[in-house]
């Protein structure tokens, strides 16, 4: 399992008029790209490094394109993830969920937890951002 974390500078963006964006500075988006199975053997890992992440006020895009399998010790992590995040005020959203895991997620009811996305793009926009050049 492979992870890899970003944090991105972002504003938000807010159309009072037509010809109006008023633009305010946000806390950063922090984006977690998951790559690989997440299963009994890698949970461990991968909770180990995004579990830490969930801050106060955290605004989290876990990006699972690169995910093709998951097993129940990867929804625990989710859950989990989802409600540390929850309780410090923060958000998260999934993005890019193979078929076989929003069905899996869907008929577990997980999907009840979770905004997701289809792309990266759609899940910043959901969050009413702009990216900036900044990247760590």
């Amino acid at each position: 399992m492979k992870i890899k974390i970003e944090t991105l500078q972002v504003t938000l963006l807010e159309n009072t008029a037509p010809e109006q964006i008023a633009v305010n500075e946000l806390p950063q988006v922090t984006v977690v790209e998951l790559v690989g199975d997440i299963d009994t053997n890698t949970a461990p890992s991968v909770q180990g490094q995004i579990l830490p992440l969930a801050q106060a006020g955290i605004r989290m895009i876990l990006e699972m394109t690169k995910v093709a399998y998951m097993s129940s010790a990867g929804l625990r992590i989710l859950l989990s993830l989802y409600r540390q995040i929850s309780v410090k005020g923060g958000q998260i959203i999934l993005v890019g969920l193979s078929e076989e895991i929003r069905d899996t997620m869907d008929n577990t009811g997980f999907l009840d937890f979770f905004k997701t996305c289809d792309t990266l793009e759609q899940a910043l926009e959901v969050l009413k951002v702009q990216v900036q050049v900044t990247r760590t």
